[in-house]
């Protein structure tokens, strides 16, 4: 269900009728800031009064004392200068509710209207490089946002656009010529890879016959010669074993891994249709699109001096050039109606220059950058290794299990938790790769946020490892009762005897609306905060009221509903987050 949309169209209906309008009204309903005033707010009446040329108040006056008379509201009130509060009634919300209850596939959240082709641009390593924590917010955001689009009735493709072509691999191969350790490749190929580009680059910048020779293998490469192309393909095929790995242990998958090299045949038709187009134009041997001179271009680009620069003065192609091509192939081959780049907020200047020439060569596909902030440290700077590396996402991922599994082991030792000795090691996998998972989307991706290990991994507060446990305490109600919760979902009506179980069916109630708005906006942290409160509404919920030993048969079953409808919201909500659940805990 849609809550939010429903009751904003029966209020805009109410609001077109009392006015006496020929046109329908916008009702404007928000969510109360604090539900001592209502679960809503209609703030449509103010922008009618003054287009209309009333007393405000007067007519918020008759909207809410007809919204009172509806069966949806307990009461209608108005509000300052013309604001209308409303209360849903408690017997209404719970008779639709029982639509979400009877639908275990997707809890009563329809899809979109108009559905659309969408692809996912995330993650996206380096060949030959380690995935570092700079990673997590790209992969773990991207992958909740294609889970959401999906959910919502999208058809999406997630591509992981790695870096795998240019200037790097000319110096991998002289460098693995001069010294390479086959043996050091074959047991952990990243690590050597790594070793021999750093003595490359160093050698480069003070030799430039050595890096005159790896511009040399460079062109023999991207010409096609067989031996170098081997031996790209080799660096291709270790680093995807490498990155594989790191993947899986996140439960993320990708529909398509087409890197740089993917379009390397097109660069030169990107920058000949660029120059034929007028879009373009040589510079000092460069060929660059110069924002002050494109028409289309936005006002802030036009005032930007310097270029997008296309190809270099020696004939080489940047990744810019890159960029504009695979717009290109996903409008042309994918036929996408929609693209979004799940990239570090500071390449948000690149991305408004690249939207502005793709909208030039005429690309009417929805392109947006959706930007995220950087993971801190405890102290407040971009987080690092002791000795001031950059944590790579394996080690991270790795600590996140120890100090899950030290946790469970305190809790089992002080009769917390409950877990036999061979679940240990998987709830411990599940328990920390989802709490650092949820710390990450919990926050405003476009913010900057710490990375603060006792807060993450704690089974209180705001964390993974609470909604984890919520989950499976939920499910520990209907094991202890051995009752079958499908089968109760399916005869079970909703009735409401205690403010607690009037303020978790309003929580329940908003999960579809919540989800939808998370998906419009590629912000998952709305979900997160959504669930969040749901659990905190059902903790409340089940310290107040008996559930098993409810006075009566209608209530018990009632009640049973409620703790199945939150567990299935609990765990649909994490799974389009990434985080699995657990049976018990």
């Amino acid at each position: 269900m849609l809550l939010e949309r429903r009751l904003d169209e029966l209020a805009s209906r109410t609001l077109t009728d009392v006015l006496g309008l020929t046109e329908r009204a916008p009702a404007l309903l928000r969510p109360t800031q604090d539900p001592r005033f209502g679960d809503y707010q209609l703030n449509g009446v103010l922008p009618l009064a003054k287009k209309l040329g009333k007393n405000p108040r007067e007519l918020a006056t008759a909207v809410a004392e007809a919204l009172a008379k509806n069966e949806a509201f307990s009461g209608a009130e108005v509000a300052g200068p013309g604001f209308v509060n409303l209360r849903v009634r408690d017997e209404w919300l719970a008779n639709e509710l029982v639509t979400a209850l009877r639908d275990p596939e997707r809890d009563g959240i329809p899809v979109v209207d108009a559905p659309t082709k969408i692809v996912v641009d995330f993650s996206s390593p380096n060949v030959a490089k380690q995935m570092h924590v700079g990673h997590l917010r790209s992969t773990i955001i991207g992958a909740s946002i294609v889970s959401m689009f999906r959910f919502v009735g999208h058809e999406v493709i997630g591509d992981n656009h790695i870096g795998d072509w240019g200037t790097q691999f000319g110096l991998l191969i002289v460098g693995m010529r001069e010294w390479g350790d086959s043996a050091a490749l074959e047991r952990d190929a990243i690590v050597e890879l790594e070793r021999v580009y750093k003595l490359a680059s160093n050698r480069a910048k003070e030799d430039e016959a050595f890096a005159e020779s790896a511009r040399r293998e460079l062109a023999k490469l991207q010409s096609g010669d067989a031996e170098n192309r081997a031996l790209w393909q080799r660096f291709v095929d270790v680093t995807r074993k490498a990155l594989d790995s790191v993947y899986a242990e996140l439960g993320v998958t990708f529909d398509t891994w087409l890197g740089e090299s993917a379009y390397d045949g097109m660069l030169a038709p990107v920058v000949d249709a660029l120059l034929r187009d007028g879009l373009a134009r040589e510079d000092d041997g460069a060929i660059c699109v110069f924002f002050s001179e494109l028409a289309s271009a936005p006002a802030k680009l036009k005032k930007q001096k310097e270029p997008f620069i296309v190809r270099k003065r020696d004939g080489a192609f940047l990744y810019a050039t890159t960029d504009i091509a695979t717009v290109l192939y996903r409008r042309d081959t994918f036929a996408a109606n929609r693209c979004v780049y799940v990239v570090d907020v500071r390449q948000g200047q690149h991305f408004e220059q690249l939207f502005a020439v793709a909208q030039a060569l005429g690309v009417e596909m929805k392109l947006e950058h959706v930007g995220f902030g950087t993971v801190l440290g405890e102290d407040g700077r971009p987080l690092r290794t002791r000795d001031g590396g950059t944590v790579t996402l394996k080690s991270l991922l790795d600590e996140a299990k120890t100090r899950a599994e030290a946790r469970i082991r305190e809790g089992i030792a002080e009769g917390r938790l409950k877990l036999d000795e061979s679940e240990v090691a998987e709830v411990a996998r599940a328990v920390g790769i989802g709490a650092v998972k949820f710390a990450d989307l919990s926050q405003n991706r476009l913010t900057d946020y710490k990375f603060e290990w006792d807060k993450m991994i704690s089974f209180q507060g705001r964390s993974g490892p609470y909604l984890q446990y919520t989950v499976a305490r939920c499910g520990a109600i209907f094991r202890k009762g051995d009752i079958d919760a499908a089968q109760n979902d399916r005869t079970a009506t909703l009735v409401v005897t205690d403010e607690s179980e009037s303020a978790l069916i309003r929580q329940l109630a908003r999960f579809g609306d919540v989800v939808h708005q998370a998906a419009e906006s590629c912000n998952p942290h709305f979900v997160a905060e959504q669930l969040f409160e749901l659990a905190g509404g059902f903790n409340t919920f089940y310290s107040r009221v008996k559930v098993l030993e409810a006075p009566d048969e209608a209530t018990r079953a009632s009640r049973l509903a409620l703790v199945s409808l939150t567990r299935r919201q609990l765990a649909r909500g994490l799974g389009l987050l990434g985080i699995e659940t657990v049976e018990r805990m």
